[in-house]
């Protein structure tokens, strides 16, 4: 018997590293996801599959129930052992699932491409703490850290504005469909960008002015969240490039990349990398495709 759990991805649009610190964030999850598929198998081991979308497997290895009690080999950093931690932080939240088993087959089915950075691992934790019976907000702070802004992205099926309150997250569905979606598009940038460097690097610039930068950033979300034209969106979301690139010290994606773009470049979460929004009157691709950017989905190809 098969049992199967499934998780949306996600996209940080506006707060990317102040939601860290309480900001409040827009947040869309995507029409693609993962699928984590359970069966029941022997040995005390667990059989792991990983296939990307394409049908071919980017991960394979055995884990012993052993190495999950115990955490075996937690020093190292690999894709196992990483599988590994998040198995083990789920055992000490619920044992049963070890407990109770004789061991399993699992599979995991990416419906993205595993480099556009739209949740490999946000997706696969929500996945498991749905197995396991577990709290994945509880499974994110005990394993990865993070804001969880994308595991409620993987549990609601509508865009969400989302921040923390003493450290819990704090979900709100939003019905955001504007009437400019066709205006919009979503741009890869051909490069995966390492969250956790992203984040390091945000602490280490983080300024004195938090609080009014928080502020300001919950000014600008709801900005975007309210415009009714399109050029009241471009406007919101060009100060909200502005506004981080002040706190993070660093050029805009537009300013270094594509300067002579006519709209809007906004880059999305962790800065340099994955997917940038592109707000443009006129279809872009024919701008991004002759720079060498080949993947650009419209706002109805990506979000639910």
């Amino acid at each position: 018997m098969k049992t199967t759990f499934y998780s949306n991805g996600k996209l940080l649009i506006t707060g990317e590293y102040l939601v860290l610190d309480g900001a409040k964030a827009l947040a869309l999850p995507t029409k693609f996801g993962q699928n984590l598929i359970i069966e029941n198998s022997s040995d005390k081991k667990i059989q792991w599959k990983s296939y990307n979308v394409d049908g071919k497997i980017w991960f394979e290895d055995i884990i012993s129930f052993d190495e999950i009690i115990n955490n075996i080999n937690a020093a190292t950093e690999s894709v196992k052992t990483t599988l590994v931690t998040i198995l083990h932080e789920a055992y000490l939240l619920n044992p049963v699932f070890i407990e109770n088993a004789n061991g399993y087959k699992v599979t995991t089915e990416l419906t993205f491409p595993k480099n556009w950075g739209l949740g490999t691992s946000s997706t696969l934790l929500n996945n498991i703490a749905q197995w396991t019976q577990i709290d994945a907000f509880t499974l994110l702070k005990n394993s990865f850290g993070g804001s969880g802004y994308d595991i409620a992205c993987a549990q609601n099926d509508t865009p969400i504005i989302y921040h923390l309150e003493n450290n819990l997250p704090i979900v709100e569905p939003i019905n955001f469909y504007p009437d400019y979606t066709q205006n919009i598009y979503f741009v890869y940038l051909n490069k995966k960008q390492s969250s956790k460097r992203a984040i390091n690097a945000y602490y280490n610039n983080k300024n004195n002015h938090l609080a009014k930068n928080i502020i300001d950033n919950n000014r600008i979300t709801n900005a975007v969240i309210e415009a009714k034209t399109i050029r009241e969106f471009a406007h919101a979301l060009e100060n909200h490039e502005i506004h981080l690139s002040d706190i993070l010290e660093v050029q805009t994606i537009k300013e270094k990349t594509f300067p002579d773009f006519n709209g809007v470049v906004k880059s999305l979460g962790a800065w340099g990398g994955d997917f940038v929004m592109v707000v443009s009157k006129e279809n872009p691709k024919a701008y991004f495709n002759s720079r060498g950017y080949e993947t650009i989905l419209t706002y109805d190809e990506m979000i639910l």
